[in-house]
């Protein structure tokens, strides 16, 4: 965003802020500068002897005093409301850019117009809630949710997969994922999550703690039919079986 914003506004909100910090010096002491400083040399001084007692209280004290000094100088309060400003009137500017692509592409040529099916995907974005896939042969959908919290089960040994690469996409914050994958399916899993924990195919379980981790099988590069899962969890376990 900040590369679209003129250089002449950016010059002028840096020239208002430091008018309001001089303003700030002079008309008011100084007392939230000076407040500042001093916050600092509590902190430095609090850190430099932080296995002690007295050195924890002068290093917090210090850290609420340069916040509560800064929050109330003259200079940071205009540059807060600038920077709200500018994000509201870039906000207000995409939805009509937005709003004048979505009117050009209403216009539709005849020649263009291709007729299509809307296809119901396995799961509906759900806030909370368990789901599974069926337990009965059903026709295979690339598989894209996320959601708030809940278990995802999906069992790829009642669907017949394509011959190409399936994907399975899954996002949310809390919640556990278990997939049963075929044994002569191919597979690539890249998973990421804050907290959690991983179990790929019988191996040890990994504890991750803000991590990424990929797993592929060795002949996942070679063959045609295979399985791509990516999975992105703030907390909740990963589980992949064969089946």
């Amino acid at each position: 965003m900040l590369q679209r914003i003129p250089t002449d506004i950016i010059n002028w909100i840096i020239v208002i802020g430091v008018i309001l910090f001089v303003i700030e010096l002079v008309f008011f002491n100084g007392g939230l500068i000076v407040g500042a400083l001093l916050g600092l040399g509590l902190i430095y001084f609090g850190w430099k002897n932080f296995l002690q007692l007295w050195g924890k209280v002068c290093f917090w004290v210090g850290v609420i005093l340069v916040i509560f000094c800064i929050l109330n100088m003259l200079a940071v309060r205009f540059l807060i409301l600038a920077a709200i400003a500018i994000f509201v009137f870039h906000y207000i500017k995409s939805k009509e850019e937005s709003k004048k692509i979505r009117a050009e592409l209403l216009i539709v040529d005849e020649h263009e117009r291709e007729e299509v099916m809307e296809v119901q995907p396995f799961f509906s974005q759900k806030l909370w809630k368990e789901q599974r896939t069926n337990e009965t042969v059903y026709a295979w959908r690339d598989v894209n949710i996320q959601g708030l919290y809940g278990d995802k089960i999906i069992d790829l040994s009642n669907t017949v997969l394509p011959e190409d690469t399936a994907i399975i996409s899954i996002r949310q914050i809390f919640g556990n994922i278990t997939i049963y994958i075929p044994y002569e399916v191919e597979v690539s899993i890249h998973h990421s999550t804050f907290f959690g924990k991983a179990f790929i195919f019988g191996n040890p379980q990994k504890n991750l703690v803000n991590e990424t981790v990929i797993y592929q099988t060795k002949d996942y590069d070679a063959e045609r039919q295979r399985v791509k899962i990516i999975c992105s969890l703030i907390s909740g376990d990963i589980e992949v079986r064969r089946i």
